[in-house]
């Protein structure tokens, strides 16, 4: 019997039968083909087509799971990117929409079993920002595209100027608080007059600006005794002294104000932490043993997320990915580099180890706020070459 006409109505039948999502166990990734029951999935794998695939497939089966694992990563993460952005998104509502595309490329013709397999190995290549919670595993795509990149270098161009006005302006402030100190300092200093009585019968009295209409009319009670109103300067001279100190440390201490918050703005963390001449630990496995947990020395700094290390006990020299290695801490006393967060690219001094909180005390040892200690995580900081 012949094949049905495209347009005869068993035929019609067929492709309104076929729409839509079947289930997932009468499919052929190798033929791409899904069939509606088990019979009809049976009679496809006696077929002589089907036969053919297989033999294709026994030659080279690692191509084809390559081949099929690098189609599913990139259409997932198409997907991820286009439809949710850098939004943290559950794995499985994204795998969900993925799936609801009759063509796509199913999981179990890929190297990865389950979802939180791929979900864990995003996270590993870096791919994805990825934390698991008590709802499940939840991802965020990380966007590298060079538009973006270029958008977020000239927002950080923008936010530097803002901050160089602010420096400016800070200047002035200080310029115009120095110029009103040296103009009060050119006062004149108050002179004092000894008290004297010339007759024994005259009245004292003090001439103190409103109450000296209580002396009374006459000539001799208020000439009897001098006291000038200069006097009254010596409580206030020490007094404007105080004020003239208390202005000047209060500058200072909003010089340093402005300072810390001009810190704080540009405390927004960045996914990439690399810097020369740090001592970082090699974490990966792929490399084998000989490089597995052992310590190098980060010599140069491509793209922000890779760098060329050099290993201490062995001296050669790697090109790794910032997944690939981790900071490592020093014993305290030794000099760190602040690698992340308000006081990145800051020298410090380990003073002590927090281990509850995952974190250390540093005593900071460059910039405008050297001598300050500051709690900083692990992560963000790394031992000194």
């Amino acid at each position: 019997m012949g094949k049905a006409d495209f347009l005869s109505p068993k035929a019609i039948a067929n492709r309104i039968k076929s729409k839509g999502l079947q289930k997932l166990r009468w499919y052929c990734q190798m033929c791409q083909k899904q069939c509606r029951d088990e019979n009809g999935f049976k009679c496809h794998c006696m077929s002589e087509s089907h036969q053919r695939q297989l033999l294709l497939a026994s030659e080279n089966p690692n191509k084809f799971m390559d081949y099929f694992s690098d189609e599913f990563k990139s259409d997932f993460l198409e997907l991820l990117r286009r439809r949710f952005g850098t939004k943290r998104v559950h794995n499985n509502i994204v795998y969900n929409e993925y799936i609801s595309d009759r063509e796509h490329v199913h999981m179990n013709s890929t190297q990865w079993e389950t979802l939180t397999d791929f979900t864990k190995w995003l996270g590993r290549e870096g791919l994805c920002k990825v934390d698991e919670t008590p709802k499940g595993w939840y991802i965020q795509y990380i966007d590298r595209d060079p538009e973006t990149i270029r958008r977020q270098e000239e927002q950080a161009r923008k936010k530097k100027q803002e901050l160089d006005d602010e420096e400016r302006s800070a200047k002035f402030i200080e310029e115009q608080v120095r110029r009103g100190r040296d103009g009060k300092e050119t006062d004149e200093t108050p002179v004092y007059t000894e008290l004297k009585r010339e007759s024994e019968e005259e009245k004292v009295a003090f001439n103190l600006g409103a109450s000296s209409s209580l002396a009374g009319p006459s000539k001799s009670s208020s000439s009897a005794l001098r006291a000038p109103p200069t006097k009254r300067k010596e409580p206030s001279s020490s007094g404007s002294d105080f004020r003239t100190e208390k202005k000047k440390k209060s500058a200072l201490e909003e010089i340093k104000e402005m300072e810390e918050k001009r810190k704080m703005k540009q405390s927004v963390r960045t996914d990439y932490w690399l810097q020369p001449n740090v001592v970082v630990k090699v974490v990966t496995k792929r490399l084998g043993e000989k490089y597995h947990k052992k310590k190098a020395v980060v010599m140069e700094v491509r793209d922000k997320y890779g760098a060329v290390v050099k290993m201490i006990d062995s001296g050669d020299k790697l090109k790794l990915d910032q997944n690939h290695v981790e900071t490592v801490i020093p014993a305290p006393g030794k000099r760190v580099l602040i690698l992340n967060g308000p006081y990145r690219d800051t020298e410090a001094v380990l003073e002590g180890i927090d281990e509850k909180n995952f974190s250390a005390s540093l005593m900071l040892d460059s910039g405008q706020l050297r001598g300050k200690r500051v709690d900083i995580a692990y992560e963000d900081f790394s031992k000194l070459a």
